[in-house]
C-alpha cells in the first residue's frame, strides 16, 4: 500500500476517485433517503396528505437520483475489477433495487393521469417502489460490510441493516417533512419521526459493533491505543446528534400548534449529521479496500492514462451537477402545497 507522504500523482489518482465515487454515494443516500422516507410515509397518510408529500419531493427526487448514477459511473470506468466483484456478488438486490425505482418512477407520473378511483394503486406502488429501493439498499450495505459472506448470520445481519436503513430514510423523510409542512401532516411528522429515530441508532449502533469483528485489520484500525482515543469522537458525536434530535422532537410539537416553527429544521440536520459521520467510520474502516481485504483501490483501478481521461470528464461535470442540485434547492425551497395540475 502506497504510503501518502510519498504518493506519485498517478498513485493517487486511484484513491481521488475513490473519493470522488464515496462523496457521490454519500449524496445520494441523504439526497434521494429523504424522498425514499417520504415515499415509504405515505403509506399512512390521508389523500390531500399524499398530495402534499409528493409535491415536498416533486422537484427534486430525480435530480436525487442523479448521484447514484455517478457513483456507480465512477465505480465502472475506475474500478472496473471491483465493479464485477461487486455486482456479481449483489445482482440480486441490485435487480430489486432498479425494478422497485423504475415502479416507483412510473407511479409517480401515473399517479396524476389516471381517473381518481385508480389513484390509490399508482400511490400503493409507489409506496412499494421506495420501499423496495430503501430495503434493497440497506441488504447491499450489509452484505457489502460483511465481505459478501452468505452464512446464515451474514445473511441476518445483511436483513437487520437492510430494515434499519429504512428506518434512516424515514427519519430524514419525517424530518423533510417537518421543514416542508405545515399543520396535521407537519405534526404527524413529528410523531413519524420519533419512532424512527432510536430504529435507526439500533442499525448504526449494530453496524458499528459488528464491522471492527469482521476483519482482523478494521479492529486494529479501531481498537489500537493510538487510535482508539482520536476516533472516540465519531461515536460520541454521533450519540449527541441523536440526543439533540430526540429532545427537539419532544418538544417540537407544542410550538407548532402555536405556530412557532423555531426548531423544525433541527432533527433533519442532526440525521444528515449522523449519516456523514456513519459514511465517515465506514470509509475508514474499509480503505484501502473496495471489496474487503481483497480488492484494494490500486488493484482496482484502471489504467493511469484512463483514469486521467475520466478525471478531466468528473472535473467538468460534477460542479455542474452540483451547481443544478443548489440551483433546485434554492428556488423550490418553502413550503410544499397541494398539487394542482390545472
Amino acid at each position: 500500500m502506497p504510503m501518502f507522504e510519498t504518493m506519485t500523482f498517478e498513485q493517487a489518482l486511484p484513491v481521488i476517485f475513490m473519493i470522488l465515487m464515496g462523496v457521490a454515494m454519500l449524496a445520494y443516500v441523504i439526497l434521494d433517503g429523504y424522498d425514499l422516507g417520504v415515499g415509504t410515509l405515505m403509506g399512512f397518510a390521508s389523500n390531500d396528505e399524499k398530495d402534499t408529500m409528493v409535491a415536498s419531493i416533486g422537484p427534486f427526487w430525480d435530480a436525487n437520483e442523479t448521484w447514484l448514477v455517478l457513483g456507480v459511473g465512477i465505480l465502472l470506468v475506475a474500478f472496473p475489477m471491483a465493479h464485477g466483484v461487486i455486482l456479481g456478488e449483489l445482482y440480486l438486490p441490485v435487480t430489486l433495487m432498479l425494478f422497485s425505482l423504475i415502479i416507483r418512477g412510473v407511479a409517480f407520473d401515473f399517479r396524476v393521469k389516471v381517473p381518481a378511483d385508480k389513484k390509490h394503486l399508482w400511490n400503493k406502488l409507489f409506496v412499494f417502489g421506495s420501499v423496495g429501493a430503501a430495503l434493497s439498499q440497506g441488504y447491499m450495505l450489509g452484505s457489502y460490510i460483511t465481505g459478501f459472506h452468505s452464512s446464515p448470520l451474514g445473511i441476518a445481519f445483511s436483513l437487520l441493516t437492510a430494515l434499519c436503513l429504512l428506518a434512516g430514510y424515514v427519519l430524514m423523510g419525517s424530518s423533510w417533512l417537518l421543514m416542508k409542512a405545515e399543520g396535521h401532516l407537519q405534526i404527524k411528522a413529528v410523531s413519524w419521526a420519533r419512532r424512527s429515530l432510536w430504529l435507526a441508532g439500533l442499525g448504526i449502533a449494530s453496524i458499528s459493533l459488528v464491522t471492527p469483528f469482521i476483519s482482523e485489520r478494521i479492529f486494529e484500525k479501531w481498537f489500537a491505543l493510538n487510535n482508539f482515543f482520536l476516533l472516540m469522537p465519531i461515536p460520541l458525536a454521533t450519540v449527541g446528534l441523536f440526543f439533540i434530535a430526540d429532545r427537539t422532537l419532544r418538544r417540537l410539537p407544542t410550538r407548532l400548534e402555536g405556530g412557532n416553527e423555531y426548531g423544525a429544521w433541527v432533527p433533519f440536520g442532526c440525521a444528515v449529521g449522523v449519516f456523514f459521520l456513519s459514511f465517515y467510520g465506514l470509509a475508514y474502516s474499509l480503505f484501502p479496500y473496495l471489496v474487503l481485504d481483497k480488492i484494494d483501490v490500486w488493484q482496482a483501478a484502471s489504467h493511469h492514462n484512463s483514469l486521467l481521461f475520466i478525471f478531466w470528464g468528473v472535473v467538468i461535470v460534477l460542479p455542474a451537477i452540483l451547481a443544478y442540485t443548489v440551483y433546485a434547492y434554492r428556488v423550490f425551497w418553502g413550503k410544499a402545497k397541494g398539487l394542482s395540475y390545472t
